[in-house]
C-alpha cells in the first residue's frame, strides 16, 4: 500500500473537498457505501457517479464503486470547484407547513426569513428549519447546502415553497420549474396606476454592473436572461394599485426589476426605489399617511400567493393559494381608506 506522503498531492485543477482516513479497525465495505455512511445528504448515486468521473481516490489512486475499503485507506475526493461551508446547521424554527405526504411538502415563508444559508446570513433561515424537522432531505447536484430546495423567494417576499423530501421529487420538480410549466402568482403593492391595466413584460435581466445585489433591465437584449411576467391591474387606487404577477421566467428579483422597468416600483421595495414617495401630492399630511404606510410594510409589499404543479409521484395537479399576511393587508386597508375619503 502506497504511504501518504506518496498521494497527498493531487492533480493541479482539483481541490480537495474531502479526506477520510478509515480507522485501523475498519470493515471490508464498498466504497460507494463507505461514503454514503459519512457524507450527509449525499446520495449513493452522486458519489458512484463521482467515482466514474475520477473525483474520488483511494491513497491517490482511481478506483471503482466496489473497491473495499480496508483500515487506514484515505479516501479523498477532489472536485474542480473550491470547496466551500455547506453544513447546514438544524434549528428549531417554526415552519407553517400548508401541505404535506411522503414526497414533498408546502410552506408559507413569513417575510424577513432567508430561504437558505449564504453569506451575512448562515442560521435562522428556512433550511436551517427543514433539517431540523426532516431528516435526508436530497440536494441537487451544484447546489449543495441547500437540502430540499427546487426554488426560492427572498427574504422580505412572503408566500409558498414547495420541498422536496426524495430525490425523484427533487428532479420531477426541478424539471417543472425548468420547463417554465409551474404556476406562479404572486401579489404585490405597487405605485401608481399601470397603463395598460395587464400586460406582458418580456425584458432581459442581469445582475447590474454597479450594484451585483441589483438586478436591472436590459430592453435591447444584448446582454442578461430572457424573463418575462405577466401582469394585471386588481385593484386600481390612484396612488398605488394591488396587481397580481404571473411568473413564465423565474429570474433573480425578476418581479421587483420589471416592475421598476415599467415605471412602477414595489411600494415600501428600498432596493429598487419603491420606499420613496413616487405618486401623489406634496403636501405634509400626505407624506406622513405615506410613511406611516412604510412602517406597517416595512418590506416590498410582495407575496408569492399561489402555486400549482403536478405532483411528481402521482400526476394529480396540485393548487395552493395563500392568504395576504397581516402587514400586506393592513397597508393595503389604509390605501383604500385614504382614496376613498380624498
Amino acid at each position: 500500500m502506497n504511504s501518504e506522503a506518496e498521494f497527498e498531492q493531487q492533480d493541479d485543477e482539483l481541490f480537495i473537498h474531502h479526506r477520510i482516513i478509515a480507522d485501523p479497525g475498519q470493515s471490508l465495505i464498498r466504497l460507494d457505501k463507505f461514503l454514503t455512511d459519512r457524507l450527509p445528504h449525499v446520495t449513493r448515486t452522486k458519489i458512484q457517479d463521482a467515482v466514474a468521473a475520477e473525483f474520488i481516490k483511494v491513497n491517490g489512486k482511481v478506483v471503482r464503486s466496489n473497491y473495499r475499503v480496508h483500515p487506514k485507506d484515505v479516501v479523498t475526493v477532489a472536485l474542480p470547484e473550491p470547496p466551500r461551508d455547506t453544513e447546514v446547521y438544524p434549528e428549531n424554527i417554526p415552519l407553517n407547513i400548508v401541505f404535506e405526504d411522503e414526497h414533498l411538502l408546502v410552506v408559507n415563508k413569513p417575510a424577513g426569513m432567508v430561504v437558505h444559508p449564504a453569506h451575512e446570513n448562515w442560521s435562522g433561515t428556512l433550511v436551517n428549519a427543514l433539517v431540523y424537522h426532516f431528516s435526508q432531505l436530497p440536494e441537487m447536484m451544484g447546489n449543495e447546502g441547500r437540502p430540499g430546495l427546487v426554488h426560492r423567494i427572498d427574504k422580505d417576499t412572503s408566500g409558498l415553497l414547495v420541498i422536496a423530501k426524495t430525490e425523484s421529487a427533487m428532479t420531477a420538480l426541478a424539471a417543472q420549474f425548468y420547463h417554465h410549466t409551474i404556476g406562479r402568482t404572486y401579489q404585490a403593492i405597487v405605485w401608481g396606476e399601470p397603463d395598460p391595466n395587464e400586460g406582458t413584460i418580456n425584458v432581459n435581466l442581469g445582475r447590474s454592473p454597479k450594484d451585483r445585489r441589483i438586478t436591472v433591465a436590459i430592453p435591447d437584449g444584448s446582454s442578461g436572461r430572457h424573463a418575462i411576467t405577466h401582469y394585471r391591474t386588481l385593484k386600481p387606487l390612484r396612488y398605488v394599485s394591488l396587481i397580481e404577477c404571473r411568473l413564465e421566467t423565474g429570474r433573480t428579483h425578476q418581479i421587483r426589476a420589471h416592475m421598476k422597468y415599467l415605471g412602477h416600483p414595489i411600494f415600501s421595495d428600498a432596493t429598487y426605489g419603491g420606499d420613496q414617495i413616487l405618486k401623489g401630492t406634496v403636501f405634509a399630511k400626505y407624506r406622513q399617511f405615506v410613511e406611516n404606510c412604510f412602517k406597517l410594510i416595512p418590506r416590498q409589499a410582495l407575496h408569492a400567493k399561489t402555486l400549482e404543479f403536478i405532483h411528481p409521484a402521482t400526476g394529480a395537479l396540485m393548487r395552493f393559494d395563500s392568504e395576504l399576511p397581516e402587514d400586506f393587508t393592513k397597508a393595503l386597508l389604509k390605501w383604500e381608506g385614504y382614496v376613498s375619503n380624498d
